[in-house]
């Protein structure tokens, strides 16, 4: 992976989303031990949420010169390679289906924080596409007068 711009986002993103389905699976198979998924599944959403407006502020800067959209900031359409886009979205859906599947299982319980863990994943795609993601130059404004 090392040969990927970017690789410590992606690397960040695939242990982030391990350890959430490691604390998710002990959580839901043992109420006793809910706290540590409560308490990856918070740490985790407070990263993602720093990433996220980590990202948001670099787009805004970089947007004065290039023509960025939400789809390829957060998405990666058109903006990153296959194998980043990939890898970073397809962390992202796993912490979905995990965080969905855990609380469905244990409902009305705690591991229910557990749904906030995707910020995590589309805060370090956004924080990639901020950072190493190719966008078209933006067009100069029309000239009024």
């Amino acid at each position: 992976m090392s040969d990927l711009q970017g690789d410590r986002i992606v690397r960040a993103s695939l242990i982030g989303t391990g350890l959430f389905i490691v604390a998710a699976a002990v959580g839901t198979a043992n109420l006793d031990w809910v706290v540590v998924t409560v308490i990856v599944s918070l740490c985790l959403f407070a990263v993602g949420t720093a990433a996220f407006l980590l990202a948001f502020g670099r787009a805004i800067n970089r947007s004065r010169y290039e023509a960025i959209g939400m789809g390829g900031l957060f998405f990666l359409t058109g903006s990153a390679p296959r194998r980043a886009q990939v890898l970073l979205l397809g962390s992202f859906a796993v912490q979905v289906v995990v965080g969905l599947v855990t609380a469905s299982v244990r409902i009305y319980t705690p591991v229910a924080f557990g749904l906030l863990v995707p910020m995590y994943g589309i805060g370090l795609a956004g924080l990639w596409g901020a950072t190493y993601g190719e966008f078209p130059p933006r067009e100069p404004a029309p000239r009024v007068g």
